[in-house]
């Protein structure tokens, strides 16, 4: 049993949150709806600051241990690995957190509730933030946000390890410069079967103890004072009975941007009203003035600092010392040996082969000097993606790569132009690594050429150096130089490999054509180039595959502003994709037989599939067994990932899967937002991908189509 089920512990709790509250005056009550909530001396009230972040590593107080991002860790399709991470995760922020306190260190980024995991849609590869989610599909997003939150709040029945956050609620992906003012019009079908799902699962499956609420409007509402999705769905139709945060300073656009209110009294008090309890920003002040001037009841104000004293009681931060069995975390876990090791097994799990014509796995006794070009080989900042915490230790491809040959193997390297500008010298003539690059390619026996984008490119408004897009991306080019770079290093004649660092899909038509073999690295972590060493050379057999459509240069995506998901990602696509969602290559090779279904009829109950794989190939490896459902009739979405099951395999081995699927697998969303299984046939592939004719050219082989029929339509 997990704390949020224990329903008689989260009673106990909220009744001492009521009998605390219940002696605060409305300014001391009010004061604590800030982000930075300060002491109450009289009532034994500590200061607290509700913002922390950590969404792959306690982030931004110092020295954690830095996992890869977490576009990378969708990547590995993996539960178990996430759930071990979140684990990871939240067992340094209690670490580093028990010794703030002991020296009495109650800063922002100190405290236990972490605003992570952000389970939006990465509907759009345009948007810079899209390399904090779980990638383009809600089921992916749903079971892997899911485990994050798992493994971050701990399974004791009576606290918290920490509180995880699920964000941005919701209809949330850019565009990033626009966001404060922007209105996302969506259809009730769109919202529901789309931008709603991940959440929903961590809310109503996962217990999930925040939300935070999104800067846009959607179909007119701010989202941190929208009755639709707080009252509505977040806490009358899904019964969330946690707190709900307001995304930073978000509330401040109530009437700077949406323009829905006058000033910031009204718009605290339509936050407030709608159920948002705490503000990242200084809106609230103004609810004192507000209760008296009779704009909004006192009992809303009390009803809000209530839910965030019961989230402070279930992490024990009310308890006597030692008392909280998360107590006895100690700094040392901070930052080990064994951190360290988790780090670098997960960053290897998340490297996604894209192609590869044989040159992998390289074998460095038939090579004297390996060449290392780009801007991204040495790049620190293309290992960690954004919301980072700060590593002991970093390692880059190029060191990577150099620790590992050592002095077997001579590295010679270039970075082979800027990562977005047209030299890599402010006083130099453009291209002015050219030549260095030719001279690189001339000594090498091959060539990793390591492109790609870093943070300063994709990120959060502000964050970046590409003010012209506040973090978005124009389109899905190589930037700068990096094409020209990397059509030097082909036209040498040396066989290349394309390593990418990116947290977003990138149009790689080019390099598809013309290189050996091509590695998608994500933001692999502060170990990702150890990591990347010991895939290309064959210590690690890749097991990626892609969480995001990779769309091909010439093919044209709707506009930015569009939320509709019609042409959007791998479930609405009409036209085929350079790689498509739930591809990746190995160096092994699986088989599947006897894929099966309990049943041939489609019910209430569900049904199971079972199958078969085998690893018929050299290598040991995992391999994510993938199972998509297609109702057969006109105006539904292409075949929709809905069963996941992540499966190690010796060479030779082979292991029986059963991965169940629930009646909603079967379901698709009406017109109302409701949820219905719908008579009639539906195909139920089962395999190491998709369906679609471009992920068999890819692979060469299909999953296996079954077939089920439901003789009666029902709603769920």
């Amino acid at each position: 049993m997990r704390l949020f089920e224990n329903k008689k512990k989260t009673e106990e709790y909220k009744k001492r949150a009521h009998d605390l509250v219940a002696q605060m005056t409305l300014e001391e009550k009010v004061s604590q709806m800030l982000f930075n909530a300060p002491a109450i001396e009289r009532l034994g009230v500590p200061a607290y600051n509700w913002w922390n972040e950590a969404l792959h590593g306690v982030a931004r107080a110092g020295t954690a241990t830095v996992f890869p991002q977490a576009i990378a860790m969708a990547a590995a399709f993996d539960e178990e690995l996430v759930h071990e991470v979140g684990d990871a995760v939240s067992t340094e922020a209690r670490g580093k957190f028990n010794a703030q306190q002991q020296f009495g260190d109650r800063d922002i980024y100190k405290g236990l509730t972490m605003w992570s995991p952000n389970v939006n849609i990465f509907r759009d590869p345009r948007w810079g933030r899209g390399h904090e989610t779980y990638g383009e599909d809600p089921f992916l997003t749903g079971r892997l946000g899911g485990a994050f939150v798992r493994g971050m709040q701990g399974d004791d029945p009576d606290y918290l390890k920490v509180a995880a956050c699920a964000k941005h609620f919701a209809v949330h992906s850019g565009p990033e410069d626009l966001r404060h003012e922007f209105d996302a019009e969506v259809s009730k079908q769109d919202l529901f079967e789309t931008y709603l799902p991940a959440f929903k699962e961590l809310v109503r499956d996962e217990g999930v103890e925040a939300v935070m609420g999104a800067y846009n409007r959607v179909n007119g509402e701010p989202c941190c004072g929208s009755e639709t999705l707080l009252k509505d769905i977040l806490r009358g139709r899904w019964g969330f009975d946690g707190h709900v945060v307001s995304d930073c300073w978000a509330i401040k656009d109530f009437y700077l941007g949406h323009h829905v209110t006058a000033n910031a009294r009204q718009a605290a008090v339509l936050a407030v009203t709608n159920g948002c309890d705490v503000n990242c920003g200084e809106v609230f002040v103004n609810l004192v003035q507000a209760v008296r001037e009779g704009l909004i009841g006192e009992d809303k104000i009390t009803q809000a600092c209530e839910r965030l004293f019961t989230t402070r009681m279930k992490l024990g931060l009310f308890e006597e010392p030692g008392k909280v069995p998360y107590d006895s975390i100690d700094y040392s876990v901070v930052d080990s040996p064994a951190m360290k090791a988790l780090d670098l097994d997960a960053a290897k799990r998340c490297l996604t082969l894209l192609k590869n014509d044989g040159l992998l796995p390289l074998d460095k006794t038939k090579i004297k000097t390996l060449g290392v070009i780009g801007p991204n080989a040495d790049n620190r900042r293309a290992l960690v993606g954004n919301y980072e915490g700060t590593a002991s230790r970093y390692e880059t491809v190029l060191e990577g790569l150099e620790d590992y040959l050592g002095s077997d193997v001579r590295v010679v390297y270039s970075q082979g132009c800027h990562l977005f500008m047209d030299r890599a010298e402010h006083l130099g003539q453009a291209n002015d690594r050219l030549s260095e690059v030719k001279a690189v390619c001339r000594e090498s026996d091959v060539v990793v050429a390591v492109l790609g984008l870093d943070p300063s490119l994709e990120g959060e408004e502000g964050d970046q150096g590409n003010a012209h897009a506040s973090g978005d991306k124009k389109d899905l080019r190589l930037p700068g130089l990096q094409e020209q770079i990397l059509k030097a290093i082909v036209e040498s004649g040396k066989p290349v490999v394309l390593v990418v660092l990116s947290g977003s899909a990138l149009a790689l038509d080019w390099a598809e054509e013309n290189v050996s073999a091509i590695l998608q690295g994500w933001y692999p972590g502060a170990r990702g180039g150890t990591a990347i060493a010991q895939t290309l050379f064959g210590d690690n057999c890749p097991e990626g595959r892609l969480p995001v459509t990779f769309y091909s240069e010439g093919q044209t995506l709707p506009d930015f502003t569009d939320y509709a998901m019609k042409g959007r990602t791998y479930r609405y696509l009409d036209s085929e994709p350079l790689y498509p969602f739930g591809y990746g290559l190995s160096y092994t090779a699986f088989a599947f037989d006897r894929e099966a279904l309990s049943s041939d009829t489609v019910t209430a109950d569900g049904l199971t599939v079972t199958c078969r794989v085998k690893n018929t190939g050299a290598y040991a490896s995992r391999i994510p067994v993938q199972v998509y459902v297609k109702a057969r009739r006109p105006g539904t979405p292409n075949a929709q990932l809905k069963g996941l099951k992540k499966v190690a395999l010796a060479p030779g081995e082979e292991k029986d899967v059963t991965i169940a699927l629930p009646a909603a697998a079967f379901g698709l969303y009406d017109d109302q937002g409701v949820l219905r299984v719908e008579e009639g046939d539906y195909d139920v592939f089962v395999g190491q991908s998709q369906p679609d004719g471009r992920s068999r050219a890819l692979l060469g082989a299909a999953p296996t189509a079954l077939r089920a029929v439901c003789r009666e339509g029902f709603a769920l």
